[in-house]
């Protein structure tokens, strides 16, 4: 009789052709879920109607070119009550199905190899995670935002549940933390590749690797439990829904329920490979495997299966063969294990193994604490993990084979060592990567190992078994796999002039433009209104206040104690000052020529120590139609562009790092600057946010004005989504830096004019956390602008 509280099996579902991949459940009909398969299929399974236990195929999927490798459920909205259901393969790319059709309603491209991992969060946010050491953010169909950090495959992916938080897990053993498109933490302690990401709550997840360990975390970056269980590389992980017990599922066979911190139970099965599992609804799990069988456990007397499927389960898991090189079992030596007398004494925990000599053969024994009995788990074959049988030395480690390749004729031979356990294609990954060769080679190499060894089977060797890495072909001596894709490879200053004094506008008490505080809206603006006065915001913010003699004097002050070979001469001189005195009073009749912006450009480049005087006239300067145009047009843009980024070094000097900003947001004033900084928006921007951590409020509120100027631009463009989401992140990671109101207003009505009028802009904002970030700001009264602004944004997001 078994235990309360002991999951059994409640039912098998042998209904795709290849290993199950994923599992996810639905959001609709009641009790179902969906799996996805190598046979390149998404089935939905919902609970039988009778009262037998079981499932039925409610749906086939079909869209995907190759294998089939996650899936996630994105939740039910107005336009989609059922849901919709996300599929990522080993084609590069994401189909999105509804519950009503067998094809995909759109297809995500844009990964650059197989895409391996999905989560999806509120608003119809979906993370995905790819080989190609990328994950990207989309909504709807369109890719809002790509996360580059990793080095390696980005195995796994989770949205948490505080707005705008994301984690991925990749190949190079490391965990990072997103928040509105940046990298904010990144979490090491696993020694292998990590595999699986779980939520447990807001503050903490789970991790698993194929280092056979699981890791619970804190947000903040705290380790604070390591689970050792599994003997093998540990794939999946699925919360219960008290938050706190989870199951675990890997390359050992087994299924593993945890419960208070401890393995409670070991569930083993007739497969190698335990891909993935999922906790449904009802507290049953969900399991799918290498031999293409999905398997349902439960808690539950009144679903628990049949005395006759549970030993016919009993039976076929005592017919497994198990390969001690797997290392599942430990060391064998035949002459040292008991007989059968030693399954007379019980086990003093759940899934302890025992092996036993029965005759010539050696077989395997878990002990089932719920039915305090042994139970037979295979037989073992294939001698001892540390078999005597000749080996070769090769760099002081021993190998099963060491071949020489020659890859160039003529040229020096390249040792490759192997180990028949090894896996062909990562021991061919390695070997290339080791000798510094084109990846190109990876299936030739690969291939040359399988065709030059004898391998091991592991298990009875279904069509279907496959590489723990990658999901594809795992090498079985005597078979033949002509498939496509098997075996891809997933690593695949002083003085009185201060720039920046007095040019920071500052709004005085009455009816003031928000940003100059000039005259320019009426009384009605005074009382309380649901008018918007602030946002969108479509012309741009300039930095236009100076003061020509203050920068002139100590132009020629730092010109008189610069190096000669830095001197100007009194013609250069004379040529600025008649430039920043056309350029400060537009009223002037005069032009600039071109000789006075050539010398302006070759003086931009003056030693950092001292260039800022000349930065501060190239900031009036562009603002000029004619300078604008040969500045930031042609060739020339980029090198101005290049020029200023270089210049806001996060080891740059703060007052060149906020000249540099201020010039581009002057840069907007005309058609060929506003062209300029459209095509280098991602890298500008990117370099702005950096200095969101100076702490200096002139600095700040130049990134805020260039920010809004960039919304501006943007506004009434919704194709430019990935746009728009850089400016919401780089708006919200800036807010969380920034003090001063002025800066904070700016963001704010960046933020506004960014959403308004662009409902997936808004849902991406919501996704990223935006409203409960700029709560704080509603109740600001001075400057009042800032609350009022800050509420109108709250409005927009409802």
């Amino acid at each position: 009789m078994a235990s309360p509280n002991t999951y059994r099996l409640s039912c098998s579902i042998p209904g795709h052709e290849m290993d199950v991949r994923g599992l996810a459940a639905t959001a609709f009909p009641e009790g179902a879920f969906v799996s996805v398969s190598r046979d390149r299929t998404a089935r939905v399974w919902a609970p039988n109607s009778s009262e037998t236990s079981g499932y039925k195929e409610l749906h086939c999927m079909n869209g995907h070119t190759n294998f089939v490798s996650c899936v996630c459920i994105i939740a039910p909205n107005e336009t989609y009550p059922r849901g919709l259901i996300a599929t990522g393969g080993n084609d590069n790319i994401i189909c999105v199905f509804s519950l009503d059709r067998p094809d995909p309603m759109f297809t995500l491209t844009g990964h650059k190899n197989t895409v391996c991992a999905l989560s999806a969060g509120k608003f119809g946010t979906l993370l995905s995670g790819s080989w190609d050491t990328t994950a990207k953010v989309w909504l709807s169909d369109k890719c809002m935002m790509t996360l580059q950090g990793h080095t390696a495959a980005v195995w796994a992916v989770v949205i948490l549940p505080e707005q705008g938080l994301m984690l991925t897990g990749s190949a190079d053993k490391t965990v990072k933390l997103w928040k509105a498109g940046r990298c904010e933490r990144t979490y090491s302690g696993h020694e292998d590749c990590v595999r699986g990401l779980a939520v447990v709550s807001d503050v903490e997840f789970l991790s698993c690797s194929n280092d056979g360990s699981i890791r619970r975390w804190m947000v903040t970056g705290e380790c604070v439990q390591v689970y050792h269980s599994h003997t093998n590389y540990i794939y999946c992980l699925s919360v219960f829904a008290n938050g706190q017990d989870f199951v675990s599922t890997g390359e050992d066979r087994t299924v593993r329920i945890w419960k208070k911190g401890e393995c409670t139970q070991t569930i083993r099965l007739p497969a190698q490979s335990v891909w993935c599992c999922c906790v449904l609804p009802n507290g049953d799990i969900a399991v799918g495997a290498s031999d293409g069988i999905i398997r349902v456990f439960t808690e539950s007397d009144e679903r628990v299966a049949s005395a006759q499927d549970l030993q016919a389960f009993e039976d076929e898991l005592s017919k497994a063969t198990i390969d001690p090189k797997t290392g599942d079992l430990g060391d064998i030596k035949m002459e040292d294990l008991p007989g059968r007398e030693h399954l007379n004494e019980p086990g003093n925990r759940d899934g302890q193994t025992r092996l036993i000599k029965e005759g010539t053969n050696v077989e395997a024994y878990q002990w089932s604490m719920s039915d305090g009995r042994w139970v037979k788990i295979g037989d073992v074959v294939g001698g001892s993990s540390k078999d005597s049988s000749k080996k070769v030395m090769y760099e002081g480690k021993e190998y099963d084979f060491v071949f020489t390749i020659d890859v160039n004729e003529g040229g020096p031979s390249m040792k490759l060592p192997y180990n028949v356990a090894d896996d062909p294609w990562l021991a061919a990954h390695n070997f290339l990567q080791k000798n510094d060769l084109n990846p190109m080679f990876l299936d030739q190499v690969a291939n040359f190992i399988i065709e030059n060894t004898k391998g091991h089977t592991l298990g009875p060797a279904p069509v279907s078994a496959v590489d723990p890495f990658t999901g594809s072909g795992r090498y079985i001596p005597g078979s033949a796999d002509g498939r496509q894709g098997f075996g891809a490879d997933p690593f695949t200053g002083a003085g009185r002039y201060i720039p920046g004094s007095g040019s920071t506008d500052t709004t005085p008490a009455g009816v003031a433009d928000p940003f100059t505080g000039r005259n320019a809206y009426s009384s009605a603006a005074l009382q309380k209104s649901v008018t918007n006065i602030y946002f969108p915001k479509t012309d741009g913010v300039m930095f236009e206040q100076a003061n020509p003699t203050q920068i002139l004097a100590k132009l020629r002050e730092l010109n008189a104690s610069a190096p000669e070979d830095h001197r100007l001469n009194d013609t250069v001189l004379d040529n600025l000052e008649k430039l920043l005195l056309i350029t400060s009073d537009f009223k002037s009749q005069d032009h600039p020529t071109a000789d006075q912006i050539s010398i302006l450009w070759r003086t931009s480049h003056w030693p950092e120590d001292i260039v800022f005087p000349v930065l501060d006239i190239l900031r009036l300067a562009v603002r000029h139609p004619e300078v604008n145009a040969q500045l930031c047009g042609g060739t020339e843009g980029a090198s101005l562009c290049n020029h200023l980024l270089g210049l806001m070094s996060p080891q740059g000097r703060p007052a060149n790092q906020m000249l540099a900003l201020r010039t581009f947001c002057n840069c907007f004033s005309e058609s060929h600057g506003r062209s300029l900084l459209l095509s280098q928006r991602e890298a500008v921007l990117s370099r702005a946010s950096d200095l969101r951590f100076v702490c200096n409020k002139n600095i700040h509120v130049a990134l805020a004005t260039l920010v809004l100027n960039y919304a501006g631009l943007l506004y009434g463009r919704p194709s430019e989504i990935e746009a728009k989401a850089q400016c919401l992140s780089v708006a919200s990671s800036a807010l969380e830096v920034v003090q001063d109101k002025e800066a904070v207003f700016r963001l704010l009505v960046a933020l506004g004019t960014t959403v308004a009028g662009d409902g997936t802009a808004k849902d991406l904002a919501r996704s990223l956390g935006v409203n409960s970030q700029i709560t704080k700001y509603a109740s600001v009264s001075d400057p009042a602008k800032v609350g009022e602004c800050c509420r109108l944004v709250l409005d927009e997001l409802q």
